[in-house]
């Protein structure tokens, strides 16, 4: 199922616009007015909801089928035509608001093939679209399955709802093989664990996720990889794979302290600037850190990586080193000392670029919102499953972005 989201835009334009002309025309008044007083039911089984949706649906068979056989119902020239009307038969389709039973038109030669409802499906396209979205936000096949039953009075199998979130799969390979940028001026590279089962058992494993920043400023989502354990050597090809699919240059890239990631970074992009993010930095410093000292050792960091100068920064360890603090807490001024060379580059920019590239925050902003979508699903019966869904959350997430950007823009 491909969802194109241009023309999903403009059938909710049209859909907003309808019902603009239905509540200045005054009739939505008059309805409710019956619904407030209990003569009309607005939901459920034989209510308002489904019965509008019949009507609409079965005057859209209609409708395609005079376009098929070339005229109007009841036109007294229909014998004249090489083709005609020829009754209809029941049908059950489930829809956002519960089963609809359906009266289907059928022509003489039987060469008519709805497209409104068509031929063999037993499910609307908007309610595969809510079983997706329901999925997108961190719900199970099972949790999907007696939502529908609840809510909409919609029956479906836990092998059906399966399938229909299975045929997004060839939309996630296109997204993760499609063409990028040639250059990045920031790409973020970092990792959230996820739990996968392997076997007859469930694993931590680690879902490896590139931010780029691409020349307007916007981030995009490269790419989501899948692997035991985050490791320097499997970074190493996550950097090739994005070289493959264009990116031949990037300023700077934003990483965590892992060991042998600046390396493998320069593998593919030697001449990028690889900073380690100071946010890192200061949690890895902090764990040798008593709690009770944690506050005034983090206030004690802060002349380190907000000096003006590499200089500045190197006499703001020296004096936290030599302080009471920094000699209760040597291994926390060992962890910049020993990230030194990778830690000092940003300095060198205003204090503007500075916020941008010495945190990896953009890309952990997005991990804390995919926490929130995955922290229900307990694990993932596969890898694929949690790419899978990792994706339908990014793309809700960058489509949001993408809402405020124009909202901002007065669009």
């Amino acid at each position: 199922m491909v969802i194109d989201k241009a023309s999903r835009d403009e059938r909710r334009k049209i859909q907003t616009e309808g019902a603009q002309r239905l509540i200045e025309s005054g009739m939505l008044d008059d309805l409710f007015a019956k619904i407030d007083a209990g003569e009309v039911q607005l939901d459920g089984d034989g209510g308002f909801i489904q019965q509008l949706i019949k009507t609409g649906l079965e005057r859209g068979l209609q409708a395609e089928l005079t376009e098929h056989v070339g005229y109007e119902k009841g036109d007294p020239e229909a014998a004249l035509h090489g083709n005609s009307r020829n009754g209809s038969f029941p049908k059950t389709v489930g829809t956002t608001a519960g089963e609809v039973e359906l009266r289907i038109p059928r022509d003489r030669n039987g060469t008519f093939t709805p497209r409104l409802v068509p031929t063999g499906s037993r499910r609307l396209s908007q309610l595969d679209e809510m079983i997706v979205s329901l999925y997108a936000g961190g719900m199970t096949v099972r949790d999907i399955e007696h939502h529908l039953v609840s809510t909409l009075g919609v029956d479906l199998s836990h092998e059906t709802i399966s399938n229909i979130t299975e045929e997004i799969a060839d939309e996630v390979l296109a997204w993760q093989s499609r063409p990028l940028e040639v250059f990045y001026p920031v790409i973020y590279l970092d990792a959230l664990v996820i739990k996968v089962r392997d076997g007859g058992h469930v694993r931590n494993k680690a879902a490896h996720i590139a931010v780029g920043v691409d020349m307007d400023g916007i981030k995009h989502v490269l790419g989501i990889w899948v692997q035991h354990t985050e490791g320097a050597k499997f970074w190493a090809s996550v950097c090739a794979e994005l070289a493959n699919r264009g990116v031949r240059d990037v300023l700077i890239v934003c990483v965590d302290g892992l060991t042998g990631f600046p390396e493998a970074i320069e593998a593919t992009w030697p001449e990028s600037m690889v900073q380690t993010c100071v946010v890192h930095l200061i949690r890895n410093a902090m764990r040798f850190v008593a709690y009770g000292q944690r506050k005034a050792v983090a206030a004690a960091l802060k002349p380190i990586y907000q000096a003006p100068t590499a200089d500045a920064a190197l006499a703001a360890l020296d004096a936290f080193k030599t302080s009471e603090l920094g000699r209760a807490n040597p291994r926390s001024a060992q962890v910049f000392e020993d990230a030194w060379e990778r830690f000092t580059p940003f300095l060198a920019f205003p204090p503007q670029l500075r916020r941008v590239i010495y945190t990896t925050n953009a890309i952990e902003s997005l991990n804390f919102q995919l926490r929130k979508i995955i922290k229900n699903r307990g694990h993932f019966p596969n890898d694929q499953a949690a790419v899978k869904l990792l994706w339908l959350a990014i793309c809700n997430i960058e489509d949001k972005r993408a809402a405020d950007r124009a909202k901002e823009r007065g669009l």
